[in-house]
């Protein structure tokens, strides 16, 4: 059965003009069910983030996040969650395999390009706030 994730490209690939190859990672994997560019305010960044507020990096990722345009997806596959996860690489682009999208794209910490969903309870949670931005937005 398939089923949807939430994704992001985040500021410094967008910077950086890589969401072309970014999104090129989809091709055969993934259905793009809905994106859209967005600059996302700190309120916005904080509760996205939320589960790492207190922890010594919450306010560098909340700045990060928030320093230029993210581009927002919902993503569609069997098993999207893992299959998505496996793509981006490991959190660290130093650690992640040479097929990933962080080893290709990442610069370091937290300039690891993509974000994606770490469950598929975070996936809906997410799809929600991205939804809830599109909405403020564009009221």
């Amino acid at each position: 059965m398939k089923t949807l994730t939430f994704a992001m490209i985040k500021p410094d690939a967008v910077a950086a003009e890589q969401i072309g190859g970014i999104l090129s990672f989809t091709k055969g994997h993934f259905t793009i069910v809905d994106m859209v560019l967005l600059h996302l305010s700190k309120s916005c960044a904080e509760e996205f983030y939320a589960e790492h507020k207190g922890k010594p990096f919450y306010a560098k990722l909340i700045e990060f996040t928030i320093s230029g345009p993210v581009v927002c997806l919902v993503l569609e596959a069997e098993n999207v969650v893992d299959k998505w996860r496996e793509l981006m690489g490991a959190t660290n682009p130093k650690d992640a395999g040479s097929w990933t999208i962080r080893h290709r794209y990442g610069e370091g910490m937290p300039n690891n390009a993509v974000h994606g969903s770490a469950s598929d309870t975070d996936a809906l949670r997410e799809m929600a706030l991205f939804y809830e931005w599109v909405a403020e937005l564009h009221g």
